[in-house]
């Protein structure tokens, strides 16, 4: 016997201006919604200014739950679109 965790997969994204990469980060946390966590924010300078943009990306990392299976090919084949297996666990 087979248990899986699952968790749905699931991104969103914000654009961000500032004047430092403190004051992105500190906007991006700010704006992670919830359930989610901040999982890159790339940050580009604008051309003749000192102001920089960011696109922040957040991962969705709630809504787990177990699915069970006799054998590691029938647990992935339980895994439903828009799903991604985290873990597995043999019994």
């Amino acid at each position: 016997m087979y248990i899986g965790t699952i968790r749905p997969v699931e991104t969103s994204t914000i654009d961000l201006t500032g004047h430092s990469l403190a004051e992105i980060k500190e906007q991006a946390l700010a704006a992670t919604p919830a359930g989610f966590r901040l999982a890159s924010t790339p940050v580009k300078m604008i051309k003749g200014s000192t102001e920089l943009t960011a696109t922040a990306t957040f991962r969705r990392h709630d809504g787990g739950r177990d699915i069970e299976a006799d054998d590691r090919a029938a647990l992935f084949a339980l895994v439903p679109p828009g799903w991604q297996l985290v873990s597995i666990r043999k019994l």
